[in-house]
């Protein structure tokens, strides 16, 4: 089982507690657990099989969750979350996953109305039963019926992040079969997309049926689809298919050029080789019948005279137009950063102490590292206000000294208030190293209202960087309304930068947006929002976001030295 798994189980455990309206406490301690799990970079089954080991040393797991973890591990299911989904039909739970619902209103519409499924969700909005309620109203069942499709999604497409703890381990599993010659991941997976629909895996093999029997013995398996010649599909437990193709070794560089696509990237291939008198599918690349290529990617590319595209680029915007100009870039690496500008502690609502989070980001091979807890606004994130925002301060004062080459800056995430304007003065905002300015509340307001709110911002000359611009939580809620060219625009014009936020649920910027704002020569800031030691990992998850965008080493902020980057922040005050 992965960690993926086992925080969606909490998760899971979390949402049914609170559903039952049980002790709040409680229903944090599961968040927490879940979020640690996620986070954490080392599968929990090698820990939980070392006796020299225990899951308690993992921040956010005490002795009774250590148990149910260690439950999961060995038997596959938890006796707890039975015990709940006896008590709630499973097909609430999808209520739960409505943007703007949440465990508690999808409660008060289940005991109240009945309502036990989308369905029945979507029929008693039309009916207008829904603003009956107390709490509710007609706005609340129009956004119920815009996020119903979001939640109808949700399960049928995985987090990147998610696909990339399975394909790990399913490689790690693979890598005992000696008759796999070569293997790689193709897909949207390999083009980094923020989400995932299934996995295709091509392998150069000896033993055909000695290959798929090594899949279907993966322990993650729960039903084998199809097994055919040369093709084998499997359904694994998290819902997630992977297809298995076994080719030819004469194939396999134009079988993975073409199976990682995208659709749209092989459209405009064929068309370039068809005007050359080729023809180019999965099994090479042909001249009438004489195969002249396929054994690798870069000879099926060659034979159009182009570069061997990087995965990420490869969704027919602009590369082909790139390597005509012979103007490629030279995508981002993540050893390209040099620091993460955008973490918190347990002075709000992280799980680390500040020296944990500095050390775990020093042995990141990090050069400093931003400590912006939430402003007084996020009560729920246990905000700062301006007395301990100061004190927090002197503790990063004397810490430094102890840090040899590395640095904590002094920094907030101050929130982008629903008036407008911030929840600090500009005087306290003066004394910080680095301020991320970000809205939280108020998400629903008008276009012109956010993009008012963020562009007064923009402009103020102590923010640093806005973060998770545009909101989106993905499968859980859509970005809400912005103009972001108008931000662009002023960000531009006032100095200011634009965060990646690399969590997995958010790569707020998109792809899209960060080739948006490299055209308006807006630096990017690739950050982790990390609540904990283990979230510093997500920095990878930004790194494929910034090169589905383009993004260059130059284009990324956090890519300089911290001297060269207080240097960019000095222009703007």
């Amino acid at each position: 089982m992965t960690n993926a798994e086992i925080a969606n189980i909490l998760d899971q455990i979390a949402d049914l507690l609170e559903f039952q309206d049980a002790n709040p406490f409680r229903v944090r301690a599961y968040r927490n657990a879940a979020r640690s799990v996620r986070d954490y970079s080392e599968p929990l089954s090698r820990i939980a099989a070392d006796p020299d080991r225990t899951l308690t040393d993992i921040a956010g797991i005490g002795k009774d969750l250590a148990e149910k973890i260690t439950t999961l591990l060995q038997t596959g299911s938890l006796p707890m979350l039975q015990e709940l989904l006896a008590e709630v039909p499973e097909s609430v739970l999808a209520i739960m996953r409505v943007p703007g619902l949440g465990p508690k209103r999808a409660a008060a519409i289940y005991r109240e109305l009945g309502v036990k499924s989308l369905e029945e969700l979507a029929e008693a909005c039309r009916q207008q039963r829904i603003r009956e309620l107390k709490g509710f109203g007609a706005k609340t069942e129009e956004s119920i019926l815009q996020g119903l499709d979001i939640a109808m999604e949700a399960g049928k497409r995985l987090l990147w992040a998610q696909a990339d703890q399975i394909a790990q381990a399913l490689r790690a599993h693979l890598a005992s079969c000696v008759s796999i010659r070569q293997m790689e991941f193709a897909g949207s997976y390999r083009r980094g997309k923020d989400t995932v629909g299934d996995l295709d895996l091509l392998v150069i093999a000896g033993e055909v049926g000695e290959t798929m029997d090594c899949l279907g013995a993966y322990e993650g398996v729960r039903q084998v689809l199809l097994r055919g010649p040369t093709k084998m599909s499997v359904r694994l437990a998290e819902g997630l298919q992977v297809d298995l193709r076994v080719v030819p070794a004469e194939s396999f560089g134009a079988a993975l050029q073409y199976f990682t696509g995208s659709k749209e990237h092989n459209v405009v291939l064929r068309s370039m080789a068809r005007s050359r008198g080729l023809k180019v599918n999965e099994y090479g690349v042909f001249r009438d019948e004489e195969l002249i290529a396929g054994r690798t990617e870069e000879e099926v590319y060659a034979t159009l005279e182009l570069p061997c595209f990087p995965p990420e680029l490869r969704e027919a915007r602009q590369e082909f137009d790139w390597a005509a100009a012979g103007r490629l870039p030279e995508l981002i690496e993540l050893g390209d950063i040099r620091g993460d500008l955008h973490a918190h502690s347990d002075w709000s609502d992280g799980i680390a102490t500040i020296e944990e989070m500095a050390d775990a980001a020093k042995a990141r091979g990090l050069k400093y590292l931003a400590i912006t807890d939430h402003s007084k606004r996020a009560t729920i994130a246990n905000g700062l206000d301006a007395a301990r925002l100061r004190r927090q301060w002197a503790e990063i004062d004397q810490l430094n000294p102890r840090l040899k080459g590395f640095t904590v800056l002094k920094g907030v995430e101050v929130d982008i208030l629903e008036r407008g304007g911030l929840d600090f003065d500009d005087k306290l905002l003066a004394e910080a190293d680095w301020v991320v300015a970000s809205v939280h509340f108020g998400q629903n307001q008008s276009r012109d209202q956010i993009t008012r709110r963020l562009i007064d911002a923009v402009k103020n000359p102590y923010v640093s960087a806005i973060a998770h611009p545009t909101g989106r939580l993905l499968g859980e809620r859509k970005s809400y309304e912005i103009d972001l060219d108008a931000v662009l625009k002023a960000a531009h014009d006032h100095g200011t930068m634009m965060e990646l936020n690399a969590h997995p649920k958010r790569l707020d910027l998109d792809d899209v947006a960060c080739a948006a704002a490299k055209n308006y020569g807006v630096p990017i800031v690739v950050s982790t929002d990390s609540h904990t030691i283990d979230g510093l990992a997500a920095m990878r998850y930004g790194v494929v976001q910034a090169r589905r965008g383009g993004l260059t080493k130059a284009d990324v902020a956090n890519t300089r030295t911290l001297a060269q980057l207080q240097k960019l922040l000095r222009k703007k005050r």
